[in-house]
C-alpha cells in the first residue's frame, strides 16, 4: 500500500517561510511526478507546484512563482516545498500527491494523480 506523509506545516507570520516535506513509501509505489495542491476554506483545491522524478522538471502556479520552490530527493522518495515570502492568501491545507504516469500537460490537474497525503495545515497570520 502506498503512503504519502506530509510534514512541516504550521503557523507563520506574513513574509515568513516554511518547508513542507512529503515522504512516499510502499512496495507498490511507482510515480513519474509529484505535486502539491492546496485547499483554503470555502474554495476548491488548487494546483501549487509539481516536479518530475527523473528530470526534475518543475511547474508552478502563477500565484506562487518566484516564492515557492519544489524539489525532490530520489533516494529518499521525498518531495519538498520551500515556501518563502508567505502571504495571508497562502493559508490552506496543503496536500502532497503522486501520479503513476501521464502527460505533462495534465500535471496541474488533481484528477491525474493517483496517491494523496492526508494534508498539512499552513496558516499565515498578519
Amino acid at each position: 500500500q502506498v503512503q504519502l506523509v506530509e510534514s512541516g506545516g504550521g503557523l507563520v507570520q506574513a513574509g515568513g517561510s516554511l518547508r513542507l516535506s512529503c515522504a512516499a513509501s510502499g512496495r507498490s509505489f511507482s510515480s513519474n511526478a509529484m505535486g502539491w495542491f492546496r485547499q483554503a476554506p470555502g474554495k476548491e483545491r488548487e494546483f501549487v507546484a509539481a516536479i518530475t522524478w527523473s528530470a526534475g522538471n518543475t511547474y508552478y502556479a502563477d500565484s506562487v512563482k518566484g516564492r515557492f520552490t519544489i524539489s525532490r530527493d530520489n533516494v529518499k522518495n521525498t518531495v519538498y516545498l520551500q515556501m518563502n515570502s508567505l502571504k495571508l492568501e497562502d493559508t490552506a491545507v496543503y496536500y502532497c500527491a503522486g501520479r503513476q504516469n501521464g502527460p505533462v500537460y495534465v500535471i496541474v490537474m488533481d484528477v491525474s494523480y493517483d496517491y494523496w497525503g492526508q494534508g498539512t495545515q499552513v496558516t499565515v497570520s498578519s
